[in-house]
């Protein structure tokens, strides 16, 4: 019987009795019975514990505004599983994922796979049907045994290394960048956004021979006020302030033209200032019309919650937040930095997100270890959690939703 798209991702998460399995045996071995080749002509493959998907926004589009083909997997989507995979900025259709799907599902056997793996392995097989000149894939988790790491990238890019799934990646940066560089390539560029990365990273970057690119060291960026400049040796280009709004993303757009000029694609410089000009990425300290002000931000992890809490500085308004989070996250780290930037928190309940999700008065219970009750005011459903906080604010205030993809998926969804 044919199923939908809607169906086939439903059936999809009863496959693996895990919805988490790290390795690339079993999906590997699909890939070969699938005959699957070169996703593109070049592939750049981007991991982090944040900004990865900031990263690849800036990569699409300034490629894309230099006439590449370009084809970006990330994930997760807020609204629409076909946000995860598109061509040329369109959003693979329904009809082209459950192709695809199909073949997956024929293919596999008696091999179980996870939903991110039915999802890597449908971008991977439309992005060679496509005939791309760039593919690029957004880690899922960590990057060693991540299913995006069956493709040998032409250049890896890690944007930042922090805390975050240690349950899988380890305990320390240490730990989290052995596993993050594991997207390295032998012979191979790589760029390291942060100015400081674990040890860990370049260890492997010089013990397989990988030609490391280094944020603050081998390029730089100047702060020139109300724009900014790249520049390595023998190459500076000045470039407009980048639409995403957030203090990290000077950095990721910087990472994703160093990328670009080490694949040695063909970029002019108008195509660069074009990209970051014009990159977009919903969830990421982005604004709704309306009034109170509503700021939604997709960080779930203290170095998220870091980087939130400095715009909350630079921005200061009375702010009551819209908050959840999933049971496996470091509820401390992400409210110690923002919690003296809040008057308020209205919670709700994350409900689709299988045993990750935490009932909300769960969730209260935790946060209390944290913050002081009075303040805390959990709701049946984060759609009550936001109308509330709205009242609360007042037309002059500011609501911050922010906590999961879960939460801003939510609040996008009664905008």
């Amino acid at each position: 019987m044919e199923r939908t798209l809607a169906q086939w991702l439903d059936y999809q998460q009863t496959v693996h009795p895990r919805t988490i399995d790290m390795g690339l045996e079993r999906v590997g071995e699909v890939a070969r019975r699938l005959g699957l080749g070169r996703p593109g002509r070049f592939v750049a493959t981007v991991g982090g514990t944040n900004g990865k998907g900031s990263t690849v926004a800036f990569l699409e589009a300034i490629a894309r505004a230099a006439g590449l083909r370009v084809g970006a997997y990330t994930s997760p989507h807020l609204l629409r599983y076909n946000e995860r995979v598109r061509i040329d900025g369109a959003e693979a259709s329904d009809a082209e994922l459950v192709a695809a799907f199909e073949r997956i599902e024929a293919a596999r056997g008696e091999i179980p796979l996870t939903f991110f793996e039915f999802g890597t392995l449908a971008a991977l097989m439309l992005f060679e049907a496509a005939d791309l000149d760039l593919a690029i894939l957004e880690v899922g988790l960590g990057g060693r045994l991540d299913a995006t790491n069956l493709i040998d990238p032409d250049v890896a890019v890690i944007t930042t290394v922090d805390l975050d799934h240690q349950d899988y990646l380890g305990d320390d940066r240490e730990s989290i960048g052995a596993e993050k560089a594991g997207i390295l390539r032998a012979g191979k560029p790589c760029v390291l956004g942060e100015k400081d990365p674990p040890s860990s990273v370049l260890r492997r970057a010089y013990a397989i021979g990988a030609f490391a690119i280094r944020g603050h060291s081998d390029y730089l960026v100047d702060d020139l006020g109300d724009h900014w400049r790249w520049r390595e040796p023998g190459y500076e280009i000045e470039l407009p302030e980048p639409a995403l709004s957030a203090p990290a993303q000077r950095g990721n757009a910087a990472a994703a033209i160093a990328a670009l000029r080490a694949l040695g694609l063909p970029i002019p410089d108008e195509a660069i200032r074009a990209g970051v000009r014009e990159a977009r990425l919903p969830g990421r300290l982005q604004r709704l019309a309306g009034s109170p002000e509503r700021v939604l931000d997709v960080a779930h992890n203290p170095q998220g919650a870091r980087q939130l809490a400095a715009w909350l500085e630079a921005h200061p308004k009375p702010t009551v937040a819209v908050f959840s989070a999933l049971a496996d996250k470091d509820l401390g780290g992400i409210v110690a930095p923002v919690a003296p930037h809040l008057r308020a928190w209205h919670l709700g309940p994350i409900t689709d997100a299988g045993p990750r999700g935490l009932p909300v008065d769960e969730l209260a219970r935790r946060l209390a270890e944290h913050l002081p009750a009075e303040i805390l005011h959990p709701h049946r459903s984060l759609a009550e959690a936001l109308a509330a906080a709205v009242v609360q604010a007042g037309p002059d205030g500011r609501v911050l939703v922010f906590g999961s993809f879960h939460t801003v998926a939510a609040a996008l969804a009664e905008a």
